[in-house]
């Protein structure tokens, strides 16, 4: 299909569909949401939950404590969020039992870009997947139940079509109040639409920003006369009113309330009463206009804190649900993030070098968290992302030990993803010859645009010091290891030969028998091969010669019986692995004349040069990285 084609048959699929009182009454007893509340059809959009059973997985296991956790696909790409989004689920849910949620604002906390928009925009995305039904030519989108009466139609309603009565404590717009009149009292005369939400035509979604102070009035919310009608009406006649207000607009459907606490509270009342009592007054005085959707607010933490800390607006605080939305705190879900936003944008094919965007998250994640006790803050970091540090720093700390010392407001502060991107933005742009990105142009900008952001001295002096006793030499060991295995692929051969012999000397060690070397007839008592032995264990610091070698020629004894009687590859066991690669690399001179980008001394040379650029373009560099980054490493080599 066509997007042409495709966009036809998605405006059929929305066009609004009439019929009369009794076949949407039949339509009741056929289907419970044709008479569902906005919240329940907001959890219907939803959709169901993954269970996610994290004792599967290691890492998640550590971070949700062995739990089922519930993961929702209309949020799939909200990484490292599913406690606000399951705080967010959960109001529905309450709401949708017709629980105190019903009658409560849903108030999204946090820090500035840290995605209350990108929930609250999701949200109302969600919002135009299920209709609602409304009597045809309302302006404020009432549903047909609001025609009935609870006591003297209740028990009818719900013993012909099954329609709970909580569903029918709505009231009748002044509009259908008139049109009643106008009909003689015969309800049969009005017609019912079922109509889709529409963040476009404004049908059942709104939004609402705080104007002037001085002059911002509750019509933004409630309407007002339309004065071109004043002609043909009366001031106080419902078809002179043109309910243009956000909870006209947001009728059965979602009403956002950007940054609400700038707002006048005089602004704010007509929302007590819209939740509370499912229905407002309007600036004229005819009767009570209906409402039943759902509020969303959302503004930052020192908007609400001011707001709070007045005592004149305690009636209001008692009516807000909150769902905290701090910062992400996790480096693979930020670096998630990263990912999506580069994706969406045209640098989506740029080359990034590997490790640039998890050193952005790092840092981003470092400047989030609170400093932990008697612990480094790098180590709570890696235990936040799920790592166990347990063989590599004994002193840190599970991870509900530094929730509970860092308490509920971590993740309110440091730099937002917002500032994180602009700085990649940055990144990929910085060589006017080629759009991409690398680590060590990362730390660069990142320290430039630190000084221009003028913080504090001592957050300008953390945060600098962030990149230079944290991301730099963690990112020399990693970049080093990137080149000794490019290097180490040229030199496979001499990594299987270290092998091979490491066994056969193990191998006699153990037996206690001399070892002959069959090329030079050299003769290796016990000494001797001990003395080899340590001459390939030393650079790398074992500690137990005598289990390592056992172990050794287990592993290689049980493989060779898989293997023809042959050795298996050096790499593969990781354990001797490293300690080859240590032995290799113990003397950086050797690296010197394959990763220099200086005039090579022979033919043989420049072409294991050349080879080692190739397998590093290969790892997702680019050659220009190549250079620059093997230079920094090699500076930094030789001033440490």
């Amino acid at each position: 299909m066509d997007a042409i084609s495709s966009f036809a048959a998605r405006y059929a699929r929305s066009r609004e569909e009439e019929m009369s009182i009794d076949e949407y009454l039949a339509e009741c007893k056929r289907d419970p949401m044709a008479y569902a509340t906005a919240a329940q059809r907001m959890l219907a959009a939803i959709g169901e939950p993954e269970m996610v059973d994290t004792r599967n997985d290691p890492r998640m296991s550590r971070l949700f404590a062995n739990k089922v956790i519930k993961r929702y696909p209309a949020f799939a790409e909200f990484y490292g969020m599913e406690d606000a989004i399951e705080q967010v689920v959960s109001f529905f849910r309450h709401a949708a039992q017709g629980l105190e949620e019903r009658k409560q604002i849903l108030y999204l906390l946090g820090p500035v870009g840290g995605g209350k928009s990108s929930i609250a925009e999701r949200l109302k995305h969600l919002m135009q997947k299920v209709p609602f039904y409304a009597l045809k030519g309302s302006p404020v989108n009432e549903s047909p139940l609001g025609l009935f009466d609870a006591l003297e139609d209740g028990p009818v309603l719900e013993e012909q079509f099954g329609i709970p009565r909580r569903y029918l404590q709505r009231v009748l717009s002044p509009w259908a109040v008139k049109r009643l009149d106008e009909f003689g009292g015969d309800i049969r005369q009005f017609r019912v639409v079922k109509r889709y939400p529409s963040i476009l035509k404004q049908v059942g979604i709104a939004k609402t920003e705080p104007g002037d102070e001085n002059n911002q009035d509750i019509s933004s919310l409630v309407g007002k006369v339309d004065i071109r009608k004043l002609e043909t009406f009366a001031q106080d006649d419902t078809d002179a009113y043109s309910y243009s207000g956000g909870l006209c607009l947001a009728n059965q459907g979602l009403l956002e309330f950007v940054e609400m606490f700038k707002a006048p509270i005089k602004v704010l009342h007509p929302l007590l009463t819209a939740t509370q009592e499912g229905n407002y007054k309007g600036t004229e005085g005819f009767g009570a206009i209906p409402f039943d959707g759902v509020v969303l607010a959302h503004s930052n933490e020192s908007e609400w804190k001011a707001f709070r800390n007045n005592k004149n607006n305690e009636a209001f605080l008692d009516r807000i649900y909150i769902v905290k939305v701090p910062y992400c705190l996790r480096v693979s879900e930020e670096t998630r993030i990263y990912e999506k936003l580069i994706r969406e944008s045209s640098l989506g094919n740029a080359v990034c070098a590997p490790g640039t965007l998890k050193m952005m998250a790092q840092f981003a994640i470092l400047t989030r968290l609170k400093e932990p006790e008697n612990s480094s803050i790098l180590s709570k970091m890696q235990v936040y992302d799920g790592e166990s540090l347990k063989d590599t720093d004994p002193r840190a700390k599970s991870y509900q030990e530094y929730r509970d010392y860092a308490g509920v407001d971590e993740g309110m502060t440091g730099i937002s993803t917002r500032f994180a991107f602009k700085i990649l933005s940055k990144v990929f742009n910085f060589d006017s010859a080629e759009v991409a990105a690398n680590p060590v142009h990362l730390m660069y900008v990142l320290e430039q645009q630190i000084e221009r952001e003028q913080f504090p001295a001592e957050l300008e002096t953390k945060y600098t010091g962030y990149i230079k006793e944290f991301l730099s030499p963690r990112y020399a060991e990693f970049i080093g290891k990137e080149i000794q295995t490019a290097y180490l692929e040229s030199y496979s051969e001499y990594g299987q030969n270290i092998f091979d012999r490491y066994v056969t000397y193990a191998d006699y060690w153990i037996q206690d028998n001399e070892y002959r070397d069959t090329d030079t007839g050299e003769v290796f008592d016990r000494g001797a091969l001990n003395a080899e032995l340590e001459k390939i264990e030393k650079p790398a610091g074992i500690a137990n010669p005598k289990d390592f070698r056992n172990e050794i020629v287990n592993f290689v004894l049980r493989a060779r019986a898989n293997n023809q009687g042959k050795n298996p590859s050096w790499t593969s066991y990781e354990k001797l692995r490293l300690v080859i690669e240590k032995k290799m690399f113990s003397n950086t001179e050797e690296l010197l004349p394959v990763i220099s980008f200086n005039a090579k001394a022979s033919a043989e040379e420049a072409r294991k040069h050349e080879d080692f650029v190739t397998r590093m373009v290969n790892k997702g560099y680019t050659p220009k990285q190549v250079r620059l980054l093997c230079e920094w490493y090699l500076r930094v080599r030789k001033s440490s």
